[in-house]
């Protein structure tokens, strides 16, 4: 995380994100590094559906037909997020940290939705763990594909 927070600073790259199962860890641990505010516009910690749709504004229908649990809705957060927070960059996380299935969707399954500048890629991934483990997991995987892709 500090090597991602130097290089948003160093390039005076804006980063907000849209949290859902990892309820702010994101934030709380880019936010804790000194200098960030420089770039940290915030975040969203939108944990209900009727709080996607409200704030995010991601219908109703998406929601129902694939779920919160989808690429779909991960793409959606991101995208959002960076419009709402006027973010070049913007993280979204959503999945299953368990302890039951949800949606018919394993626990451990996640999606990571990555905004740069208005183009969003999606990443789907199955952690193992407890809910704080998944977490944890999703946001490490979450602050690499970043730094790929922003380093090339």
């Amino acid at each position: 995380m500090q090597e991602l927070a130097r290089y948003l600073i160093d390039h005076d790259l804006s980063i907000t994100s849209c949290e859902s199962f990892t309820v702010g860890r994101f934030a709380s641990s880019i936010g804790s590094i000194p200098g960030i505010s420089k770039v940290f516009r915030g975040a969203l910690v939108t944990y209900q559906s009727e709080i996607k749709e409200k704030i995010l504004g991601i219908s109703h229908e998406v929601i129902q037909k694939k779920g919160v649990v989808s690429e779909e809705v991960a793409f959606l957060m991101a995208q959002k997020a960076s419009e709402i927070m006027e973010a070049e960059i913007a993280i979204s996380f959503t999945g299953n940290a368990g302890p039951e299935a949800m949606e018919n969707k394993p626990v451990g399954l996640c999606y990571i939705g990555i905004c740069i500048r208005k183009e969003t890629k999606v990443y789907a991934c199955h952690f193992q763990g407890d809910r704080t483990s998944i977490a944890q997991q999703a946001i490490a995987y979450g602050v690499m594909r970043l730094k790929e892709l922003l380093w090339d």
